[in-house]
């Protein structure tokens, strides 16, 4: 495959070739004037000799006078070797010729009038002329008129052309060598940018996601290209980041379920033990294996999520009659903590109602997780213009501010106080519930001040 040229090169040869075209172009609207002007001043010139040579031919009255022609424009055209004058009698006659110049026939035998004077161009051998042949009426009676050409040898105009196009073929080559250089110097130094941003670019790599290309020293036409390209740079540091960080936390999340499963496993095996012991070890890993199953489960609905979670099925569901058999669901857990449940509100929307079930119960049990014993987890429903509004409130430790952001983060712990519970949460529950709510085409928020925890959920009435 032929490689393409490279930017600099068509700019460059692009130059060359603009120059070049406006210059020959230049060239020929001066060449084309000057031979103009030289027709002219020729056709001016020969038109003076013709109405001197006219003054002449209208004076003969007789035979004798007409001889007599042939002297006075001797006379009157002596000094004028560029010049060449030939007069023919009203019987074809040549009563006068000079340098020997042989005038057209077909021009002399069609002469022009005096009111409309074209001058012709021909070669007599290697001599160019530009001349007039005119018909001019004599006093004799009942004669036609006499014939008289006058042409101008028009050599030095021609050669003048042919030196002024040879000067004007090495101005242009000249000219667009010189403009295509300073066309690629002008380029190279525009493109300069260009090479900084390819050269930043290429330092980027993996571990180096955090390089950005310069805005400030670029072009405003690379100005956009280089914002972009920098947007696009701060999007793959984000995820590198967030699946370095996914994978540190599946490394260190199922880190600990195994070594439980190896570490019970090895000390059961170290002595002979009876069946009931066997039978307990068997129960306990059957729970891990629980945990792991549904970290794993979580995870793939999380990777779905991601590239676009699609709701299986939609309908109209009421929010408080879910929220209801919840509280049915976790009434025993909430017995053993100390803990009642409140509900205020009604809503009603379209979506998925498993999905929505496993987002609300999500946010209650992380409520129930840590409430303070003797408070009361209040569920607040409301519907505003299209939306709904679903608010879960508990009572117990504040979250520090800097720890919200991340809170519907996978694995993310809030902070010690939160998580030396001992509980069977795998940490992606908060992150479950923000990709169910913006299937629906919601939104999820978060605040803690004052011992009082409160998520949001947002969810549109209708789809």
């Amino acid at each position: 495959m032929i490689r393409r040229l490279s930017l600099t090169a068509r700019l460059t040869i692009m130059f060359g070739l603009v120059s070049s075209t406006v210059l020959l172009g230049l060239g020929s609207v001066i060449a084309s004037s000057l031979q103009r002007h030289f027709a002219d001043q020729d056709r001016d010139l020969l038109g003076g000799k013709v109405m001197l040579v006219h003054h002449m031919v209208e004076r003969i009255s007789t035979e004798e006078s007409l001889a007599e022609l042939a002297n006075d424009l001797r006379d009157a055209f002596i000094g004028h070797p560029d010049l060449a004058v030939l007069a023919l009698a009203p019987d074809g006659r040549v009563l006068y010729g000079s340098n020997g110049v042989r005038f057209p026939a077909e021009r002399l035998s069609r002469p022009q009038s005096l009111s409309r004077l074209d001058a012709f161009e021909w070669a007599d051998g290697p001599r160019k002329f530009r001349g007039l042949a005119v018909a001019i009426k004599t006093r004799i009676a009942d004669a036609p008129p006499a014939v008289v050409a006058v042409a101008v040898d028009i050599a030095h105009h021609t050669q003048f052309m042919k030196a002024f196009r040879r000067t004007l073929s090495a101005f242009v080559v000249g000219a667009a060598l010189i403009s295509a250089l300073l066309g690629w110097l002008a380029v190279c130094r525009g493109l300069a940018p260009v090479r900084a941003m390819k050269a930043r670019a290429s330092a980027v790599t993996a571990s180096r996601l955090d390089q950005r290309l310069p805005v400030e020293s670029v072009p405003i036409e690379f100005a956009d290209l280089a914002y972009t390209l920098n947007e696009m740079l701060a999007r793959l540091e984000d995820a590198f980041q967030r699946l370095s960080d996914f994978s540190s936390d599946i490394a260190h999340e199922l880190r600990t379920p195994i070594s439980n499963l190896m570490t019970q496993t090895q000390v059961e095996l170290s002595r002979a033990r009876d069946p009931a012991s066997y039978r307990e070890l068997l129960a306990s890993n059957g729970e891990e294996f629980e945990r792991l199953a549904r970290m794993i489960s979580d995870m793939l609905f999380l990777a779905k999520a991601e590239h676009g979670l699609t709701l299986p099925s939609i309908e109209r569901i009421a929010i408080e009659r879910e929220v209801e058999a919840l509280f049915d669901f976790y009434d025993a857990l909430a017995e053993e903590r100390g803990v009642e449940f409140q509900l205020s509100g009604t809503g009603e929307l379209q979506g998925d109602r498993p999905m929505l079930r496993r987002a609300l119960s999500n946010l209650l049990s992380n409520a129930l997780r840590y409430a303070t014993a003797g408070s009361c987890v209040r569920v607040s429903i409301s519907t505003e213009s299209s939306v709904v509004r679903v608010v879960v409130e508990n009572q117990g430790p504040t979250i520090d501010p800097a720890h919200i952001p991340h809170l519907f983060d996978r694995f993310y712990r809030a902070d010690k106080a939160r998580s030396h519970e001992k509980t069977d949460g795998t940490g992606l529950g908060l992150a479950i519930t923000k990709a169910i709510v913006i299937a629906h085409g919601g939104s999820v928020a978060v605040s803690s001040m004052g011992r009082m925890t409160s998520f949001y959920l947002v969810l549109p009435a209708n789809r």
